[in-house]
């Protein structure tokens, strides 16, 4: 954006415009604000204080048309904003300006759907019990806790770019938008949960027997004793049949991190790239991402709001559960898993908590609208159909490999986790010859005897083809 340590003068009327909007006139040097990283946050600003310009209004569709046309892409710069300032009074530079116009953005929006709800209904609606989600043959669901709707589309160009085709489906995520409600709810075994009317946390159960979901093992076995294979940390499978995978909690680090989630995303974001390419490079025809919601982030803290603790069950930074006979003046709905059971969300983008910058669980665009991806192989994507492993030979810790196919550009690697570069067990990666064969040496002697996966990969170091083995030779 700038360039011999100067801003455009649009970056700089941007920054004056938003910091004026704060209340205050500070006395910019600019030529330091045109070194990076600052300079590379004024960037993303701009197309902050661009996007916010347009409300969010309408009915709930209409709502969604915008957002999903460009309202994210204020959501977006907020996150790219944050992602290039590192010092203290960069930092806060940026967070005055995001919270100049981003905020009472954010807030006027999710006020608008509030009130748009509470005259119909919600668009997420409550459970159908009465109908099945049969999978498709080859296909893998693929959970994804807290992809908010910017951070699929940033996932979902991550993979165009490596020549697969994603197809995107915008999809309203059940209320509460908590993981506890929105997991379940996105499960190829919906039909098989129902929720009790004195669930205080959110957490549906199983229909036939009342066993609750929390912690996760009911829901997997409800997946497996319907036919679906749950796929653990790097275990790709056989892309037969249906499978169940998790991957990428962006909502952990949110909870951890606060706005430095920002920071982290693009990591994330990788990692999981990384997984769904190894699921497709094992022959799963398509991968489906889903997740349970997004979130709102603001640096500095989410306005508070507050809701006596006397009166409820449970309280969440965004929801809380009342206790029978609670009277109180905050809105209420009715629970995704059991209409009759009813919950209070905080107004606007505010929190029933001081100082969160990171939050779910109410009724906001960021927190609700989510996107569905479904990712397939395309014309230009690496396949592993063309590259094969001829021939695997392990003389103590060396392994030689030979590979039937075009070989240019590829290089060989060991890892534990397939999809996971930082778990590989080679001293270097290295490049396959002309001739299709490549060595690497294990470097640590204790892991003779465990099982590992070759793996192929590309000049982006995208995972390309992959095969068992273990470390020293043996069966794997």
């Amino acid at each position: 954006m700038a360039r011999d340590n100067v801003l455009p003068h649009e970056a700089r009327s941007t920054l004056l415009h938003l910091d004026k909007q704060h209340g205050e006139r500070r006395q910019w040097v600019w030529t330091e604000l045109g070194e990076a990283p600052l300079a590379q946050a004024l960037e993303h600003l701009a197309v902050l204080a661009e996007t916010t310009r347009h409300g969010l209004a309408g009915t709930a569709e209409e709502l969604a048309a915008t957002y999903c046309h460009q309202g994210w892409r204020a959501d977006d710069a907020v996150i790219r904003a944050l992602s290039r300032v590192e010092k203290p009074a960069d930092v806060e530079a940026v967070s005055i300006a995001i919270r100049s116009v981003y905020l009472p953005w954010a807030e006027a929006g999710a006020r608008h759907l509030q009130k748009v709800v509470e005259g119909v209904s919600y668009p997420g609606g409550i459970v159908d019990a009465s109908t099945p989600v049969p999978g498709q043959a080859g296909e893998c669901v693929f959970f994804v806790d807290g992809l908010r709707f910017d951070a699929a589309r940033r996932l979902a160009n991550m993979l165009e770019s490596n020549g697969f085709e994603v197809t995107e489906w915008p999809t309203w995520a059940a209320l509460p938008s908590v993981t506890a409600t929105g997991k379940a709810a996105v499960s190829p075994v919906k039909d098989k949960i129902r929720g009790e009317d004195d669930s205080a946390d959110f957490e549906p159960c199983v229909a036939a027997t009342g066993q609750s979901l929390k912690g996760g093992y009911h829901l997997k076995k409800l997946l497996a004793d319907d036919g679906w294979t749950i796929l653990e940390r790097a275990d790709t499978g056989d892309g037969q049949g249906n499978a169940w995978c998790e991957c990428g909690n962006i909502d952990h680090d949110g909870h951890d991190r606060g706005w430095k989630l920002a920071k982290h995303l693009d990591g994330l974001l990788e990692e999981i790239r990384e997984r769904i390419a190894a699921l497709l490079t094992v022959g799963w025809t398509r991968i489906r991402v889903v997740t349970d919601h997004g979130w709102l982030l603001v640096p500095g803290g989410l306005p508070k709001i507050d809701l006596p603790s006397a009166l409820t069950a449970t309280r969440w930074g965004r929801c809380a559960a009342l206790k029978p006979g609670a009277a109180t003046d905050a809105r209420l709905y009715p629970w995704f898993w059991n209409p009759h059971q009813q919950f209070a969300l905080a107004d606007g983008i505010s929190c029933f908590r001081k100082g969160e910058e990171y939050a779910h669980g109410g009724l906001s665009l960021q927190e609700c609208l989510t996107l569905e991806l479904t990712i397939t192989q395309g014309a230009g994507a690496s396949s592993a159909v063309t590259m094969t492993f001829t021939d695997v030979v392990w003389k103590g810790l060396r392994c030689t490999v030979a590979v039937d196919g075009h070989a240019a550009g590829l290089s060989l690697d060991v890892r534990t986790q397939p999809g996971n570069a930082s778990s590989s067990v080679v001293v270097s990666t290295k490049p396959l010859k002309k001739n299709g064969t490549a060595s690497v040496v294990v470097e640590n002697e204790d892991l003779e005897g465990r099982a590992a996966t070759l793996v192929l990969l590309d000049a982006q170091g995208g995972l390309v083809a992959q095969a068992a083995t273990v470390i020293g030779g043996g069966d794997a």
